[in-house]
């Protein structure tokens, strides 16, 4: 059973880091596009960013592209997110996702490709 565990969420003050990360089990992703989404209250969820299997490629939201950082461990089938410069509007639950290769680099910003989903994990930014 394939399983996506995020980890790293908490509560931060305004200007401040956290690392998330999301532990994949039930397969190897190694070929896999890994992708951060969040969703805030009210709102749709969106993209924040995502990474290509060999980890060589990366794309990010353009708010958070300044101050997140998305990173892989293969060999430990994990995705990271840095999040630095922490504003109240990063303020959300964050979902890592992972995607089958085979479509256009810019499509992994859509929700659609990714097929599998972590239950998320919330932060909170305090102003």
């Amino acid at each position: 059973q394939v399983q996506l565990v995020e980890s790293g969420g908490g509560l931060v003050q305004a200007g401040g880091s956290l690392r998330l990360s999301c532990a994949a089990s039930g397969r190897t992703f190694n070929n896999y596009a890994m992708g951060w989404f969040r969703q805030a209250p009210g709102k749709e969820r969106e993209f924040v960013a995502t990474i290509m299997w060999s980890g060589g490629s990366t794309y990010s939201e353009e708010s958070v592209k300044d101050r997140f950082t998305i990173s892989r461990d293969n060999a430990k089938n994990t995705v990271y997110l840095q999040m630095n410069s922490l504003k109240p509007d990063d303020t959300a639950v964050y979902y890592c996702a992972a995607a089958p290769p085979g479509r256009e680099d810019s499509s992994y910003r859509n929700m659609g490709p990714y097929y599998h989903w972590g239950q998320g994990t919330q932060v909170t930014v305090a102003s």
